[in-house]
């Protein structure tokens, strides 16, 4: 028998196994029904707004922003059986059953890293909340890692959704626009000869304080004092002092837990300008604030 006649049937038999299989592919749909259907903001603060939804035997899909300079929103797809393999998930959105003959929309590709969740960026996200705001599905399909024969979908189930999406975008619009990693190292700045801030520094002084009445982490905050070299050593450092302990009672006065202000004065030790200039001593005078976290 000529090679190519085995090459065809070799083909024939491959094709027609693979269709085979095609056709005994079961799908597997994960969705909670109108009765189940909840969206709850979970978490509601300046510094995170976090909306969730439960899908039954799968898993929770969260939206999630924080307090940032920029707008910010991150989807996480949380599984109860994490993947296995490397591979892809495509995110379609489903129309309602009132919307008959409508086709669904390919909206991404989600990775499927072994043993992490799917996140989804900011634009995707926010394009996933506007089709649920519509009433569409987004939905989650990917080949089984644990089973050669079955095809998963994880649905959204937008009844409920518009209560929850508007509380949660009321908390975007009020989260504070600066984060834990814009103020962690902060110079304020001083007056001449006083333990009076800058204008400017103490409108960062507020902001630092607003931040730390919500974020309970905070594990130790740092204030070094140091002056410019006008005036006695003695007297420079003791003013050094006084403007770090000052700033420490302001922040105790906003909740901070006092065990968790530690305060040096180093006077004009360790200048970092030139004191011969007017904006090399203003430079020299300041309070270093260090936050940590664990």
């Amino acid at each position: 028998m000529p090679h190519y006649v085995l090459s065809i049937m070799a083909l024939a038999i491959t094709l027609t196994v693979s269709a085979s299989h095609a056709a005994s592919m079961q799908l597997r749909q994960y969705s909670a029904n109108i009765e189940q259907s909840q969206w709850q903001l979970t978490a509601a603060t300046p510094l995170i707004c976090q909306l969730e939804h439960s899908i039954p035997h799968f898993g929770n899909a969260v939206f999630q922003s924080r307090a940032g300079k920029a707008l910010n929103l991150n989807f996480e797809l949380q599984m109860l059986r994490l993947p296995d393999v490397y591979s892809l998930a495509e995110v379609l959105s489903m129309p309602p059953a009132w919307r008959p003959g409508e086709p669904g929309k390919n909206l991404a590709s989600m990775a499927l890293l072994k043993q992490f969740n799917g996140e989804l960026p900011k634009k995707t996200a926010w394009t996933l909340l506007t089709e649920l705001e519509q009433g569409f599905s987004p939905t989650f399909y990917y080949a089984d890692w644990h089973s050669p024969y079955d095809n998963v979908a994880a649905v959204l189930n937008p009844v409920q959704f518009a209560p929850g999406y508007y509380a949660f975008s009321q908390c975007v619009a009020e989260l504070l626009p600066y984060s834990f990693t814009d103020i962690a190292f902060t110079v304020l700045s001083y007056e001449s000869g006083s333990d009076q801030l800058t204008r400017e520094s103490q409108r960062r002084l507020e902001q630092i304080a607003r931040y730390l009445q919500h974020d309970t982490d905070i594990e130790a905050i740092e204030l070094q004092g140091y002056t410019d070299s006008y005036g006695g050593r003695w007297m420079n450092e003791q003013l050094s002092v006084k403007r770090a302990e000052k700033i420490k009672l302001f922040l105790t006065q906003a909740g901070v837990a006092e065990d968790k202000v530690q305060v040096d004065g180093f006077g004009e030790r360790r200048h970092v300008a030139s004191n011969q200039t007017g904006l090399g001593r203003a430079v020299n005078r300041r309070v270093v604030l260090q936050m940590a976290k664990p």
